[in-house]
């Protein structure tokens, strides 16, 4: 059995983070990226006619590596219609957060199909999309710093759902 996984991200400021992410949902065979909230997309219809991409696409880009032409991916403004949509199709949510609720990633049990919701750079994932999800997962840290960037943690976190 193929193990889905979906991946959402949701209000990342920093188009380098999208890049990542989509190229990482390339490498690991992602079966969709959602780009939610103010999350940037790599590109909008209107810039097919448009000589020169904006700025913040242009960074997607050179992160991405061309992982934006390969992955599914959908903009979509409003993550609590997406989560509707996911749980209709039987899709898990899983959010990717440490608060007390959340297990160490390596010791959750995942369901698939999944959906792993990645949050703000600075804010994580909102608690009102936190309790919606079936699943609180975290990365256990060993430093002094409480996460990893963004992006880093989706490379961590969908290689070790995957596994």
């Amino acid at each position: 059995m193929k193990k889905e996984l979906y991946l959402i991200a949701n209000d990342i400021r920093s188009a380098h983070n999208v890049g990542a992410i989509l190229r990482t949902a390339d490498g690991v065979g992602a079966k969709k990226v959602y780009l939610t909230g103010y999350t940037q997309a790599p590109f909008l219809e209107k810039d097919k006619t448009e000589k020169e991409p904006t700025k913040p696409q242009k960074m997607i880009a050179k992160t991405a590596l061309g992982a934006e032409n390969f992955v599914d991916w959908e903009k979509k403004n409003s993550i609590k219609d997406l989560i509707k949509e996911l749980k209709q199709q039987k899709i898990s949510l899983i959010a990717l957060e440490k608060n007390n609720k959340a297990e160490k990633l390596g010791e959750a049990k995942i369901n698939f199909p999944c959906a792993l919701i990645l949050g703000n750079e600075i804010k994580g994932v909102e608690e009102d999309i936190l309790n919606q999800c079936d699943k609180t997962v975290f990365l256990p840290m060993r430093g002094k710093k409480e996460s990893l960037n963004v992006s880093v943690a989706a490379g961590v976190a969908v290689y070790q759902i995957l596994k």
